[in-house]
């Protein structure tokens, strides 16, 4: 079947001689790698095509850092004509199942969340990560949960760095009203009152889409509450699911407007940078966004950890990239190649991101504490060393277990961010809500399980 490129922007990175390379990126050709080939049966002496689906980055200086330079450094060294295409978020799902239908389409695609219910579809990875650990140590075990089956053995994906999932407030409005958003009942006491007071909302979607997703579980586990077990047992049927759902309720109804419903990934931006809100759960994309459009606001627009529940301090990564290499690949060995080569690089992604994407593998930044704590573009310079201790807070999708193929169906079809929406707006009792959406639950692990992936 034919695919639409509709949403694609397409960056043909083309390759220059190795001579002319030598000549003018000596530099460069060292950043990206100048060892042995790591899967010798990629050096075969034809030009070759890697075709890569990346998102549209929500810091534009990565995607220009990528795609204009670290790529083109990476094909010039490789001999190989890489293809870049950009989508928007909303569009990757809709893409992967077009090529998945046509057996057809990137070398490399990037998702980002776990995409374990594909894993039929792709290689293990297992091989990558074997190479980059020689160089790098062991990843961190949010890679691993994200990108590692238990029931097959099999890595469905491979993950290089996942993005932190901060609160960002309104410093001024929070420190008139005399509280720090630490826990979730300072962001419902504290929002409430500066919504009496200054008519400023406090902005947590509720709607189908992957910020509402990640902020409700982020709340269901510092409640204690989750999905399944670290066995992969269904257990959202509980007293603990059932007290956050009652929170988040109470958070709408004292804080929030109906604007909640009808979220989207650029919500939280807009309604932070615009002046319109006192607090969201966001990626850093917040502050450098306003670092650039409005310095003045930036002043005024801190981060804090994810908050504590009656239970613990818990929160998600607000992405986790996740490349995923397809059986159907025309250049399976390049995009293995490439991947390695770019851990190798990490850190000037991490620098190109402005600390967006954090490392997989810790010893690819080595002073990532020093440069966080230290930010000559923000103000104050230490307002991002609130990452530091990031693996200290946040988790996987599919928290305590593993991200499998059933928790990504409940993922990808909003049925916790519904169940709580649901209860929020009133149209049914936190009770029904939860009924509803554990009925869903079970009949998605039952048909996983039968076909041994959950």
């Amino acid at each position: 079947m034919a695919m639409d490129t509709k949403g694609l922007k397409r960056t043909r990175v083309g390759v220059i001689t190795r001579r002319q390379f030598i000549k003018t990126s000596l530099a460069g050709a060292a950043a990206v790698g100048a060892g042995g080939l790591v899967f010798p049966r990629y050096g075969a002496a034809e030009q070759k095509t890697l075709k890569i689906l990346q998102w549209v980055h929500f810091v534009p200086g990565y995607d220009k850092w990528f795609n204009e330079t670290y790529v083109k450094e990476w094909g010039a060294k490789h001999d190989t004509n890489v293809i870049v295409d950009n989508i928007g978020l909303a569009g990757l799902n809709a893409r992967a199942a077009a090529e998945v239908s046509a057996q057809k389409g990137h070398d490399l695609f990037m998702f980002l969340w776990p995409k374990p219910d594909y894993e039929e579809q792709v290689i293990d990875h297992k091989e990558i990560y074997d190479e980059c650990i020689k160089d790098h140590g062991k990843p961190i075990d949010l890679a691993i949960k994200s990108t590692f089956n238990p029931k097959t053995k099999k890595y469905y994906g491979f993950s290089d760095s996942f993005v932190p999932d901060p609160v960002n407030y309104r410093k001024d409005l929070w420190d008139a009203v005399g509280i720090y958003p630490d826990t979730w009942d300072d962001v419902r006491a504290g929002g409430a009152k500066i919504k009496q007071q200054f008519n400023v909302p406090v902005g947590i979607g509720l709607a189908s889409e992957i910020d509402t997703n990640m902020a409700m579980r982020a709340i269901m586990y510092s409640y204690g509450s989750s999905v399944q077990d670290e066995e992969g047992n269904v257990v959202l049927n509980s007293k603990e699911t059932l007290e956050a759902v009652k929170f988040v309720k109470a958070l709408y109804d004292e804080c929030m407007t109906d604007e909640v419903f009808t979220w989207d990934a650029s919500s939280n931006n807009r309604f932070m940078i615009s002046g319109k809100g006192s607090l969201v759960l966001n990626a850093i994309s917040v502050t450098r966004t306003a670092e650039k459009t409005d310095p003045e606001m930036s002043k005024k627009i801190w981060l804090a950890k994810a908050c504590k529940g009656p239970v613990r301090r818990m929160g998600l990564e607000h992405v986790m990239d996740v490349y995923c290499i397809w059986k159907f690949a025309e250049n399976i060995d390049g995009a293995k190649q490439f991947l390695v080569d770019y851990i190798k690089n990490f850190r000037s992604g991490f620098l190109a991101s402005e600390y967006y994407n954090f490392p997989c593998f810790a010893g690819t930044v080595p002073d990532l504490k020093q440069l966080v704590a230290n930010d000559p573009k923000a103000d104050p310079p230490d307002k991002y060393k609130v990452l530091e201790d990031v693996l200290d807070w946040a988790t996987n999708v599919g928290y305590p277990g593993y991200a499998n193929a059933a928790i990504d169906e409940v993922f990808s079809t909003w049925i916790i961010s519904t169940m709580f929406a649901r209860a929020a707006v009133g149209k049914m009792t936190p009770q029904e809500a939860i009924g509803a959406a554990d009925k869903k639950v079970q009949a998605i692990f039952e048909k996983w399980r039968a076909k041994g992936m959950a």
